[in-house]
């Protein structure tokens, strides 16, 4: 039974998601005990920083080179400060990592800009978390896909069909994080007649991070529980155009970052808004809208069938405001969260990589071409002893 810790940290940079797993099984008869889990913050200075480099700041070769080395030492400390719980709770030290890492970069393939093979930089090298840790880590998961035509993106459905498959419901798990993204499970007697299918449905809580940092003149890096947002009223014109962007409407496979969803897409969402005078909250629940109403019209427009129940995960999961949107949406869809499977939503991602470092080491492959759009499966990640 392998002890593996999984890391990631998502666009919103929040910081970095750490668990440790029991993991017995491959696939179908996948089991998962967790043993410990945590969100290591960044440091202020390198959060910082790395939200200049997301929103198009430059930077040397040799400051980029630095950040790496700190964005490592940062998954590291996080990955020994989640083992220490393990080891204080069950005794149980790890044998592996699997490390996301911190996406800084991220291209589709063939964006219309540079045709052929996407391309996608995550920081956080993995040779130097095994160094600091001293344990065997597998990292840069999305590389393999990408050389195969893939998106790199999404990864997790391939471990959501054996979390969350049902032998008679079509299901859809939605994470919210900075961006938002489904997987689409249809009933295990129909997965050859339906794949698994995912993509990313557009922005989660990054535009609204982005918004609430700058109304409040820095003093918040987040709305709480949504309470900002549900006192105004969304402007649905408004929300309208902005679901007129080209990426909504682009059939899966898809991806997307802060590279569409981030301080210039917002700058342009603020000009939009003007004509309308709205007022701080109204701002608020018109980007939350926006969230909420782009992932239902992509349920809508590109799944084969709507599910009979839908999972969120991710920070989005505690803006109560924006899970009431869904809901409405959605109903009489229940939508719920993950823990009602038995698995933790802050901390599912994380597993995911633990899950995807165990399948690589076991020499299995870890993408779904129906989700990435890759000619192939492939196994994920590269390794360092």
């Amino acid at each position: 039974m392998p002890s593996i810790i999984g890391l990631i940290s998502g666009t919103s940079l929040d910081g970095v998601d750490a668990v440790q797993v029991n993991l017995t099984g491959t696939r179908s008869d996948l089991r998962m005990d967790v043993l410990a889990g945590l969100t290591y913050p960044y440091p202020d200075p390198l959060r910082s920083r790395l939200l200049d480099l997301c929103a198009g700041a430059r930077a040397s070769v040799a400051e980029l080179a630095e950040l790496d080395d700190a964005v490592a030492h940062t998954f590291a400390q996080a990955a020994l400060t989640v083992q220490q719980e393990a080891i204080d709770r069950f005794q149980s030290p790890a044998v592996l990592i699997g490390s996301h890492g911190q996406t800084l970069y991220h291209r589709p393939p063939s964006d219309g800009k540079q045709p052929g093979l996407g391309y996608s930089w995550q920081l956080g090298r993995g040779d130097l978390i095994a160094y600091h840790t001293g344990l065997p880590t597998v990292f840069n998961f999305r590389n393999a896909d990408i050389a195969a035509g893939g998106q790199g993106a999404p990864l997790v459905p391939a471990v959501d069909r054996y979390w969350f498959g049902h032998p008679q419901e079509h299901r859809c798990i939605q994470n919210i994080g900075g961006i938002g993204n489904v997987t689409y499970l249809p009933p295990w007697n129909e997965t050859n007649d339906r794949p698994v299918q995912g993509w990313d449905t557009g922005p989660g809580n990054s535009l609204l991070d982005l918004a609430v940092q700058r109304l409040s003149q820095g003093t918040q890096r987040f709305d709480a529980d949504g309470q900002w947002a549900a006192q105004g009223t969304p402007c649905i014109a408004l929300v309208e155009q902005w679901l007129a962007a080209p990426f909504f409407d682009q059939a899966p496979p898809k991806s997307t970052g802060r590279e569409l969803f981030g301080t210039d897409y917002l700058d342009r969402c603020f000009q939009d808004a003007e004509p309308y005078g709205l007022g701080d909250a109204d701002l608020l629940a018109t980007l939350t809208e926006l969230t909420a109403l782009s992932i239902y019209r992509s349920y809508r427009s590109f799944l084969p069938t709507q599910p009979q129940r839908i999972f969120v995960a991710g920070g989005g999961l505690r803006n109560q405001y924006l899970m009431q949107r869904l809901r409405h949406h959605f109903a009489p869809i229940p939508v719920d969260s993950t823990i009602e499977e038995g698995v933790d939503p802050d901390l599912k991602e994380a597993a995911a990589f633990a899950v995807l470092a165990h399948w690589h080491q076991l020499g299995l492959t870890g993408n779904l071409p129906s989700v990435t759009g890759a000619t192939q499966e492939v196994i994920l990640g590269d390794y360092r002893p």
